[in-house]
Parts: structure tokens; C-alpha cells; sequence
């Protein structure tokens, strides 16, 4: 069955504490991101690159840094990805760092509650991003944007979508996760968020990990899968602003995507936070686009 995939580029930095990953559309491009899914099956269209205010690289006020900003990139990205929903279409946005998943997610859940889908959240990410404007430490709000999908965060940034809270903390499963800060922690867990770290990985395998974060999908359930590309570890894919050792290693990681795409129910991915700049070779890029084409079916396995 062929897929019908659009790519959406959302080139901005505005809610990160380093420049460059306003390039990562781009550097996915030239990795071949869109003839590597032509090639799993997928009817791809890239319709281009949204349009945003620049990153003014100012301090925070009042706990966040460039919120207008973060607003009216979100805001963009929202209303393009639920379009492309309406039109039956998958949607991978390309960041841009990880802030616009309130956009994304946010359109997502929009788009669920029209068509009377369940939500399940897959968030693949080094850090937990559960932060906010009292516990964050630099006020980036790209540490910020599944409390803001959780109803916690500045009024116009929870409102986007029309409905506070966009998500329940139920609805997310985080994967991978090795660095939280301490106030962040508590609120985690204040929260009931799930979360299956790396100790918990080490210790019961990425296999069991992704049973129980897959777990109880049914047809009605639609999957959005959110790919922050610092997910990997660092030792191979060192193109991300904020690296963290310890990841899944790279085959860890393709049996993570492999048994997503197993289930057939992934409906919409954003892939975040890649940052060219700090890339050697665009081998980033290169392994990111592997790891997609894995979500979208491509199997290193043998098996029929």
C-alpha cells in the first residue's frame, strides 16, 4: 500500500540554546530523505519550508527566551501539519529543534479529536523536556515542550490547538531519556509520566522496552512518533546541540523503529534537533535518514 507522506521544513533555532539546527531540513534533504522513502513505498510531496521570525538570540524574560517567537513558529507548524492530516496524509516535520513539537503534537491531538482517534506519543529523546519557566535552568524552550503539551506553560503557547490541556501525560511514552534536571525530575514524576530511561533499557532490553511502550494500540489509536536525533548516542551520531552519552547504540536504535513500523499504526513524526554545524560530513543526517526509512518499513532483517 502506498503511503502518502508530506515533508514539512520548519528551519528555526528560535527555542534552542545553540544556533545551527534551523539547518537540519536541509541537511535531511541532502541526505536524500525523500528518494530513501520513495523507495520504502511512500508518495512523497515536500512542500518547502515554513516561514518564521528569525531567532533574535536575546536572554529570557520571565523564564523563556524568544517566546513570540516559539509562538509563531508553532502556531505555523500547527496549522500545516493538521492540514496535511485532513488531507489524509502523513506528515514528517523536519526541525528545527524540538520546541515545535507543541505545533506538531498539539495538531495531532486537534485531528484525534475530530476523527474520534486515541493518541499514543512516542517521544524518543535524550532529555525529558518536561521543564518549566520555575525549574528550567536557561528558560530554552525547547526543554519545555511536553509540559506545555500538559496544559503547563505560558497561556499562548498551551492554548495552541484549542483545547488545554493538547494531551494527557498518559498519552506519552518517553524513550531513551539519560538527562533531566533535578526540579524537572520531581514534576516527572509528580505527573505520572512514563518514562523507560536508559538504566531501564540496560537493564531489560530495548525489545521489552518497546513492547510495553507499543503496547494496547488497536486501529483506532493513531501513533505519532517524536524523533529528537540526540535519541542516538553521540558516539555515532554527533550532529545535535545537546549531546548525551550513553544512547542506544545504532542497532538498538533500528530495532526501536523497526518494531514501530511493525505495527502499522505510526500516523505522523516530527525528526528534531539535528544541527549540521556540529555534523562531520552530514553523517547525522545520513543515519537519521536510515533510521526513517526503518519507521517506514525498511527491515535490516532477513526474516519474510
Amino acid at each position: 500500500m502506498t503511503i502518502p507522506v508530506s515533508l514539512i521544513g520548519a528551519p528555526t533555532d528560535v527555542g534552542a540554546g545553540a544556533r545551527g539546527v534551523s539547518m537540519g531540513p536541509e541537511a535531511l534533504r541532502v541526505a536524500n530523505l525523500q528518494p530513501v522513502l520513495e523507495s520504502t513505498g511512500c508518495e512523497v510531496l515536500d512542500r518547502g519550508n515554513l516561514n518564521g521570525p528569525p531567532n533574535p538570540w536575546l536572554p529570557a524574560t520571565d523564564g523563556y527566551r524568544h517566546l513570540g517567537e516559539v509562538v509563531a513558529w508553532n502556531t505555523a507548524v500547527h496549522e500545516a501539519v493538521h492540514a496535511e492530516l485532513k488531507n489524509g496524509r502523513l506528515p514528517i516535520l523536519l526541525g528545527g529543534d524540538h520546541c515545535l513539537g507543541i505545533g506538531s503534537i498539539s495538531a495531532v491531538a486537534r485531528h484525534c479529536r475530530e476523527q474520534g482517534k486515541k493518541l499514543r506519543v512516542l517521544w524518543l529523546d535524550a532529555h525529558a523536556d518536561f521543564n518549566t519557566s520555575l525549574i528550567t535552568p536557561s528558560g530554552n524552550i525547547h526543554g519545555m515542550p511536553v509540559a506545555c503539551l500538559c496544559g503547563h506553560g505560558p497561556e499562548p503557547l498551551v492554548k495552541i490547538g484549542g483545547h488545554v490541556p493538547a494531551i494527557t501525560p498518559h498519552m506519552v511514552k518517553q524513550i531513551g531519556i539519560r538527562s533531566v534536571d533535578e526540579g524537572e525530575k520531581r514534576f516527572v514524576h509528580e505527573m505520572g509520566l512514563e518514562v523507560f530511561d536508559m538504566r531501564y533499557i540496560d537493564e531489560m532490553g530495548m525489545r521489552h522496552t518497546m513492547e510495553l511502550a507499543l503496547a494496547m494500540l488497536d486501529s483506532n489509536t493513531h501513533l505519532h512518533v517524536s524523533f529528537d536525533v540526540d535519541f542516538l548516542d553521540p558516539d555515532f551520531a554527533p550532529g545535535v546541540g545537546t549531546t548525551v552519552r550513553g544512547g542506544p547504540t545504532y542497532r538498538e536504535a533500528q530495532l526501536c523503529m523497526e518494531m514501530i513500523a511493525d505495527t502499522g499504526r505510526m500516523a505522523s513524526l516530527d525528526v528534531m534537533e539535528l544541527n549540521p554545524a556540529l555534523d562531520v560530513r552530514n553523517l547525522t543526517a545520513e543515519i537519521a535518514v536510515e533510521m526513517i526509512a526503518s519507521l517506514f518499513g525498511k527491515s535490516t532483517l532477513m526474516r519474510r
